[in-house]
């Protein structure tokens, strides 16, 4: 069966391409790459570069983090910037976060052929590579035959190094950007065979990434590249965060992607998993009725504003009594109705797929990712303020640094919408690379700038 005809949503690469005869061929086909994978044990980690940063010493500082970050400047004069993640194009966007100028794109994947040939080379990553690329194919507005090489990217504290999780590659990296060229420092595979979000503390010391296949969550040294630690997850780990406090890691796992709407039941656990991040143990997991999808949570860590697979619309948790408190559940755009007429057409079982918090915590900009709308949401009513028209497929959403305008990633058109969240209006469009996905906030010294 070819890949024009059916989908192939992102999620466990280990499985059946097409259709699924039984379950029992499914969990046979698990097993046998499993047995004969002895070679993922010898996970690659390849220092390059000496890091020649420092961490900036942690304290803690109840200001606004756009605020915290510009007390630990390395340098005056450092930029607030927005790191877009071009996931097909293999590059990084960096735009000024608040004239919105491009400032310069970064490629991440200088080494495309030299780890390419090593999948081809192995003849167990070279069938998962394939399976990962097809599960990425989406059945409509879809850039290049699943090819994914950018998921997430972060930027260390003191702006001099850029992390990326590298996707289908499987792997994550780092590139000191304060050197021309934006030398390598370390690349290393990540569990399994796909590398999925990322979230990185406040301090700079604990970098975590999905290793989506294994149902595992790494956490790298950052200045090593050395994975050293991980802890499970429920079915197909996606978005990772740290709590406002950096105490505690939340991952929200997706469910099994391969499988489609009508064996909804069987996609495994769809589940938000909190993790001490001193200790890396699991203190309390939360399940939910389909996949979790973009989530914010709150500084206290009371609530969580949560998107799941299927739903056109949020969520709000209640992260003290462990369950729904309100659903916001929005009417399906005449764009959506048209062009995804069922759920088999959803992008990876997404209805909505993009989700950022005001500064304020007044309001969310949530990203109708079939809809091709953004809507403004109150949280103290869960209902939409007003929704707008935008690009295809709205697929991420970050907050700026003085919380007054959302970053949304429209993956369909190659661009990134400014919304102001007090006018639910569209401030500007920038033109970045093939197929933007996730974006990030960071700081950038002048120095650094000056080298894009």
């Amino acid at each position: 069966m070819s890949p024009e005809n059916t989908t192939f949503p992102t999620g466990h690469v280990l499985a059946v391409p097409g259709n699924m005869v039984t379950k029992l061929t499914h969990v046979l086909f698990l097993a046998t790459l499993v047995a004969c994978a002895t070679k993922q044990d010898e996970a690659s980690t390849e220092p390059l570069y000496p890091m020649g940063t420092s961490d900036p010493a942690k304290k803690k500082d109840d200001a606004p983090p756009g605020e915290q970050a510009k007390k630990s400047d390395p340098a005056p004069g450092a930029r607030d910037v927005l790191l877009v993640g071009n996931s097909v194009a293999g590059t990084v966007s960096v735009i000024d976060a608040n004239s919105l100028d491009v400032l310069g794109t970064i490629d991440v994947l200088p080494d495309r052929a030299a780890r390419l040939a090593e999948i081809d080379d192995d003849p167990i990553r070279s069938i998962a590579y394939s399976l990962v690329k097809r599960n990425q194919i989406v059945k409509h507005f879809e850039p290049h035959e699943g090819d994914r090489f950018v998921d997430d990217v972060l930027l260390s504290p003191d702006g001099g190094t850029l992390y990326v999780s590298r996707s289908n590659i499987g792997d994550v990296a780092a590139f000191d950007l304060t050197k021309a060229g934006h030398p390598m420092l370390w690349h290393t595979r990540v569990d399994g065979y796909k590398a999925d979000h990322a979230t990185l503390s406040k301090d700079g010391k604990m970098l975590v990434v999905s290793a989506t296949t294994e149902d595992l969550v790494d956490v790298f040294d950052p200045k090593t590249g050395k994975i050293v630690g991980t802890f499970a997850s429920g079915t197909s780990p996606h978005q990772n965060d740290f709590s406002d406090d950096g105490k505690h890691i939340y991952n929200g796992s997706i469910g099994d992607m391969t499988l489609p709407p009508s064996l909804d039941a069987f996609k495994g656990d769809r589940v938000i998993t909190v993790v001490d991040a001193a200790t890396l143990k699991v203190v309390r997991t939360y399940e939910f009725p389909e996949g979790v999808r973009p989530t914010v949570i709150t500084p206290d860590e009371k609530k969580a504003y949560v998107q799941l697979s299927y739903l056109n619309g949020v969520v709000e948790y209640d992260l003290v009594k462990g369950k729904i408190g309100r659903t916001l559940d929005e009417p399906l755009s005449d764009f959506a109705k048209k062009t995804y007429p069922s759920r088999d057409d959803y992008p990876h079982d997404s209805a909505h797929h993009g989700l950022a918090m005001s500064g304020d915590g007044a309001r969310l900009c949530d990203c109708g990712t079939i809809d091709n709308t953004i809507s403004i949401v109150s949280t103290s009513s869960m209902t939409v303020e007003k929704t707008i028209e935008t690009g295809n497929v709205p697929y991420w959403a970050t907050t700026s640094p003085d919380g007054k305008r959302c970053f949304v990633s429209l993956s369909g058109d190659g661009t990134v919408a400014a919304i102001d969240y007090a006018t639910a209006s569209e401030v500007k469009r920038v033109k970045v690379g093939t197929f933007p996905q996730r974006s990030r906030i960071g700081r950038m010294p002048q120095i650094v700038v000056e080298k894009l």
